[in-house]
């Protein structure tokens, strides 16, 4: 007697969708190219989202009850928090952590357990221009997963917050074996990934098979997509990530690789509780740029089972 076919599977119950300012095109805690905070958080609130990260330090308001009266009063909270930090220069701790702790403390607040680690950038946002070499010595590749575990044993002791730790493009946590090479000299009681599809993307990596291979080391993830035609163009032109984003690089489900299905159906295969954030690199933009993508977005990604409606666990 034949065997009834499985029910599909119509819900990725164990993600949880957000969004986040560099959807609306902020980059930096102020710039004459961006939407003030107060537009951000009504716009996001209007597209139809429950969860934000809070983008660069300063953008949001930094008192903990005046954001929380901003979120509030939209019906939004916090997924995590966003911080830069040079992990490979050892002369630059002290700076990194008290930026961190400035972050760490806001998160905590707002009752969000994840901070996300973005290495600096080697080329300038704005320029282009090479501000250090794109290739780390031994001695600092030596140091890297110490000085993460190092912070991420900090971060979980004093704020009861997770490190995850963001590839980035133009950084020097860029390709697959970049990342690799992280998480094999990390420890994952202290470190684990940010998994932005987009940047593991444009850094050549394959997002699926870090899932299979990595997908206890996931503890949070960044979706986006990057256009192939202009990656080629990146490649071709060594394009900066700057250049890049102004030339479209980065565009809405259900183009671009990775295939977000793809992406949605095998995190939604992990035995994990995941915030999902949508980033789609837009800086700069023209005001009314991000809300139509924000709302199109989310309901693409509701297609395939991912929703903002519920809050994950925060054990990991």
């Amino acid at each position: 007697m034949a065997m009834a076919p499985s029910p599909l599977r119509t819900v990725a119950g164990n993600l949880c969708l957000g969004s986040a300012p560099d959807s609306w095109g902020v980059w930096f805690p102020e710039d004459e190219h961006q939407v003030p905070y107060t537009r951000f958080l009504d716009e996001l609130a209007e597209a139809g989202y429950r969860w934000l990260e809070l983008g660069p330090y300063g953008y949001l308001p930094t008192d903990p009850q005046r954001l929380k009266e901003e979120l509030d009063a939209r019906g939004l909270q916090v997924s995590g928090g966003t911080a830069f930090g040079a992990l490979h220069r050892p002369e630059s701790w002290e700076e990194t952590l008290a930026h961190v702790r400035q972050v760490a403390a806001l998160t905590a607040a707002a009752g969000a357990h994840h901070l996300v680690l973005i290495p600096p950038m080697y080329r300038d946002e704005k320029t282009g221009a090479f501000t250090e070499s794109p290739e780390l010595t031994a001695a600092q590749w030596a140091g890297f997963g110490k000085a993460a575990d190092r912070l991420g044993a900090l971060l979980l002791d004093e704020y009861d917050v997770r490190l995850v730790v963001h590839p980035h493009a133009d950084s020097h946590l860029q390709t697959q074996p970049e990342i690799e090479r992280l998480l094999n000299e990390s420890d994952s009681r202290c470190t684990n990934l940010c998994l932005d599809t987009g940047h593991v993307a444009y850094g050549g990596g394959d997002n699926l098979d870090l899932i299979r291979r990595f997908g206890e080391r996931v503890g949070y993830v960044h979706i986006k997509q990057m256009d192939p035609d202009v990656l080629a163009q990146v490649a071709a032109e060594d394009l900066s990530f700057g250049e890049a984003v102004r030339r479209g690089v980065c565009v809405s489900p259900p183009a671009g690789v990775p295939a977000p299905a793809d992406v949605v159906a095998e995190l939604a295969g992990l035995d994990a509780e995941l915030f999902v954030i949508i980033e789609h690199d837009l800086y700069p933009c023209a005001p009314g740029v991000p809300l139509p993508i924000a709302v199109s977005t989310r309901e693409q990604l509701a297609g395939w089972g991912l929703a903002g409606t519920r809050r994950p666990n925060h054990d990991r």
